[in-house]
């Protein structure tokens, strides 16, 4: 395995937050003045972002998207996944990311492991294949 490109992490990484939103997405269509409805879903699309960037992630290294893409999210230097309670604190760190004008975002670009702060912050790697 190597580690993901950071074009490939940009794919993944919408393909999971669209699919955690649609509940979202489609009350603002559907139903754009029910309140009720609207927290309903809101509540919904929490839970799918809890179920798939969290618990899933956490329990197999792979989200939706990181499974579409082929990426697999493990524990610095490790091929075991970091559990759902790391991932979660790692996905809190991404605000970390967004501080600095979304520095944090591009470090892979140029970072020789392709780690976010987030990444460096929760002792992470995410590999490709």
């Amino acid at each position: 395995m190597s580690y993901a490109p950071w074009s490939v992490r940009v794919i993944s990484f919408l393909i999971d937050w669209l699919a955690c939103a649609a509940p979202n997405i489609v009350a603002g269509v559907v139903a754009p003045g029910s309140t009720g409805l609207q927290l309903g879903l809101a509540a919904l699309s929490l839970g799918l972002l809890g179920y798939n960037r969290w618990y899933l992630a956490g329990r197999t290294g792979q989200s939706w998207g990181r499974r579409l893409m082929d990426l697999h999210l493990f524990g610095l230097d490790s091929t075991t996944p970091v559990g759902p309670l790391h991932s979660f604190l790692r996905d809190l760190a991404h605000l970390l990311d967004t501080l600095p004008c979304l520095l944090g975002w591009f470090w892979p670009l140029w970072d020789r492991r392709c780690q976010t702060f987030a990444d460096k912050i929760a002792r992470t790697d995410v590999l490709a294949g």
